[in-house]
């Protein structure tokens, strides 16, 4: 692992560039294993979970060669028995999705307990019961971690998650694809990455559709093809980079920018005294107006203000003139960063928000949540953020404390970076460039 070591202080002036959407290069990755033709994709950012999920396919037989962001990928010999080894598969979250892919061609899968971030439970109970829903048998030996799954054929059916979930959402449609008849998804997730999926799963000869605003249609087919396709950019990276020019007062180009679907996030930053300019489809530039205002924020599926948002928000909001809060809905655990932004001078509290039935209410499952966990924060500004040695747990987090170290009096020196590789491709070269002193060393080096 590599630490940061960032002096704050410096406006970031300049054009920035967003990399390709994280949330979909691994999906469309996964979508390999549904064809025996090649995938040629575009756009792929180089991090450390593509990276390891590429490892995954390998370890099934497929073969894959990236040469800068440009991938061919190509389902090979698969092995009579699928199986992701447990070393491999453990690393990130998204290894569980070859479920579907793999039973829907092969009618077997052996896939361990996925890793990934920390971020409460995260159950994958919602995915596996879809599955079950068309005909497959899974179980979990808490002995080896391993999921074993068998299906004679997959087939359609009506699934309807009882909360919303991107991921969930994903893997039944990778599934259903190949399966036998309709599968309707209910509730389904709407965010713009789910329709990336769709749409490259369409040019390989699938028929996915969405027939209302929570509901999608998938009509089984016998085959597909190989496609080449080019990775949306990525809707965290923008939003991180908006809130760097504003809070450091300095002014950012953001290039591969797509402002049509940061809507929730816009109209909360324009409030707070952000600004923002569209100067082409895909170019908007980023400042602040000179004040920032507190703001009151609460988590929401698509098309709400991202759970992914939240912390990056949290620190713009150390600056705000006022009481700022941030309600956290969609996990019960996001909250890490607090402590470490305290460390730098942060005024943060916990506080419990008052909701009615707070099983529904919430999209995680309430059940899941542990006594001490708090679902909101107040944050007190404006402070001025000074210099401290802080440590990432997870990705969102990890990016929010390089925001607080830009804007801190002093050097920061910030731990575990290498939970923002698996998010943000060479974060720290591309920040330098416009204007950040930020330098990467080794552990052992600091």
């Amino acid at each position: 692992m590599d630490t940061f070591i960032i002096k704050g202080g410096n406006p970031l002036q300049g054009t920035i560039e967003v990399g390709g959407a994280k949330n979909v290069a691994l999906k469309i990755l996964i979508a390999s294993l549904l064809t025996d033709e090649e995938i040629i994709l575009h756009n792929v950012p180089h991090l450390k979970d593509v990276f390891s999920l590429i490892d995954v396919l390998k370890s099934l037989g497929v073969t894959a060669n990236l040469t800068n962001h440009d991938l061919r990928i190509k389902n090979g010999t698969m092995a009579k028995e699928p199986m992701v080894p447990l070393d491999i598969g453990a690393r990130l979250r998204t290894s569980s999705m070859v479920l579907g892919p793999l039973l829907a061609r092969y009618g077997k899968a052996h896939v361990p307990n996925p890793g990934g971030c920390r971020l409460g439970a995260r159950p994958i109970d919602r995915h596996i019961e879809g599955l079950k829903d068309m005909g497959a048998i899974i179980d979990y030996n808490s002995e080896d971690g391993f999921f074993h799954a068998t299906a004679a054929r997959l087939h359609g059916a009506t699934i309807t998650f009882p909360k919303n979930t991107h991921t969930g959402t994903e893997t039944i449609i990778l599934a259903a694809v190949l399966a036998e008849g309709i599968t309707v998804i209910e509730n389904a997730a709407e965010e713009i990455e789910v329709d990336d999926l769709i749409a490259c799963l369409n040019l390989m000869g699938a028929k996915v559709k969405r027939t209302a605003s929570r509901t999608i249609e998938i009509t089984g087919v016998k085959k597909l093809h190989g496609v080449e396709y080019t990775i949306m950019p990525d809707r965290n990276e923008e939003v991180t980079f908006a809130i760097a020019a504003a809070i450091t007062g300095g002014n950012l180009v953001v290039s591969g920018s797509q402002p049509q679907y940061l809507g929730s996030f816009l109209d909360v930053f324009v409030r707070a005294g952000g600004k923002y300019d569209v100067l082409d489809p895909t170019h908007t530039r980023y400042s602040q107006n000179g004040l920032i205002a507190a703001t009151d924020i609460v988590t929401l599926p698509h098309p709400g203000f991202m759970t992914d948002w939240q912390a990056p928000w949290a620190v713009f909001m150390t600056q705000a003139e006022g009481v700022s809060t941030i309600h956290e809905t969609v996990f019960e655990s996001r909250f890490s960063y607090v402590s470490e932004l305290k460390k730098m001078g942060a005024d943060i509290e916990f506080y419990d928000p008052v909701v009615e039935n707070p099983p529904q209410f919430y999209n995680f499952n309430w059940e899941d949540r542990k006594e001490e966990y708090h679902q909101g924060i107040r944050i007190r500004g404006p402070v001025k953020l000074h210099d401290a040695v802080l440590s990432v747990d997870d990705i969102r987090a990890g990016a929010s404390l390089v925001l607080a170290a830009l804007v801190a009096s002093g050097e920061s020196y910030l731990h575990n970076v290498g939970l923002i590789d698996r998010g943000y491709e060479d974060l720290e070269n591309r920040l330098s460039a416009v204007g950040a002193f930020i330098t990467r060393k080794k552990e052992d080096a600091v």
